[in-house]
């Protein structure tokens, strides 16, 4: 089950990742009982703005893979203390708790896992819970609080630290901190492929290409089949202008995953700049069907009349021969007028 955490006032970027947080189960800590999904967010333009400058604003967002949460973190982990005492297991609390999160009914599960406090104050999976749950109701302030209190509980929790991570990048914009984070969550877990596409992430948000290149392609060396990696791979690729290298990632993202989102986006971007508009429509097209939204139909206008202005350049000239050709004829017949009189 998923839990979708959004912020307020905030809307998707395509070309981005969310963090995705897997966890275990109490007696099987390798099963995910929940998952929580970070999507990451871009901020809305202000409303008063013209749609010109609020298209600028989130196309330069979309370039700097911004989020592209959007497209970009995602973590699968099971908790490196997923058990719990076996206390705290056997309370029906913790599984309603758990349960209501995977529900989406936040206030609900906070509610439980603050009653449970009561009794396990030192408990990091408590906290942890905690945190989401605070986190799904736009409470940062109050998740970091329980994340930062887990990690002193536990310093080596992995989705803790993944968790700050994903703050630090996502709210604080503090790049430098979540590379930290994120390099951390390496060192614990140097097998995990997730890991490395954090770090990827956070390198790239903070502008450092090849460092991010080099954690994408880590994570693919050690899954081939990260869908998420190889689109996020082709969007450096896309900054860097390497548009064939970039164009070879996002066709096997979606070879992986045909409905992937930022893969689709960064595809109709390359293929408009090599200048394959039917391409880049297509993928434009694609996209509107599957999420409308008024920047892909503003990018699949400005195709439209990049395809077809040699049209509306011939039909231009052809009115204009013609009032030429009006206004010549007139004023022969006006001539010819004035000489029989």
């Amino acid at each position: 089950m998923e839990v979708d955490v959004k912020g307020l006032g905030l809307v998707p970027d395509p070309s981005i990742r969310g963090a995705c947080f897997v966890v275990a189960s109490g007696s099987h800590p390798h099963v995910p009982l929940c998952t929580l999904r970070c999507d990451p967010l871009l901020r809305l333009a202000p409303a008063a703005v013209s749609t010109a400058r609020v298209f600028k604003v989130l196309q330069t967002y979309a370039r700097i893979i911004s989020l592209s949460l959007a497209g970009i973190l995602v973590i699968s982990f099971s908790l490196a203390y997923g058990q719990g005492s076996s206390l705290l297991l056997q309370e029906s609390r913790w599984d309603q708790g758990k349960r209501y999160l995977a529900e989406g009914k936040a206030r609900e599960a906070k509610g439980a896992f603050e009653d449970l406090l009561k009794n396990y104050p030192e408990e990091p999976d408590l906290h942890l819970f905690l945190g989401i749950a605070s986190l799904r109701l736009r409470n940062t302030q109050a998740a970091e609080i329980h994340i930062r209190r887990v990690l002193n509980l536990a310093p080596d929790h992995v989705e803790a630290r993944t968790l700050l991570g994903w703050l630090k990048l996502e709210v604080h914009r503090d790049y430098a901190s979540a590379i930290e984070e994120y390099a951390r969550v390496v060192q614990l877990r140097p097998g995990f492929p997730e890991a490395y596409n954090n770090l990827g992430v956070a390198f790239k948000k903070k502008g450092e290409l090849e460092k991010a290149i080099e954690n994408f392609n880590r994570a693919l060396e050690l899954r081939g089949d990260y869908g998420e990696a190889w689109s996020n791979r082709g969007w450096v690729y896309a900054e860097q202008e390497k548009w064939r290298e970039a164009q070879g990632d996002f066709k096997r993202a979606l070879e992986l995953n045909p409905d992937d989102e930022g893969a689709l986006y960064g595809l109709s971007r390359v293929l408009r700049e090599l200048r394959d508009y039917a391409g880049a429509q297509e993928a434009l097209s694609r996209l509107i069907a599957q999420s409308p939204n008024f920047v892909y139909w503003l990018e699949w206008g400005q195709l439209q009349l990049v395809r077809y202005y040699w049209v509306l350049l011939l039909v231009a000239a052809a009115l204009f021969l013609r009032a030429r050709y009006r206004k010549v004829g007139g004023k022969s017949y006006g001539s010819r007028g004035d000489k029989e009189t």
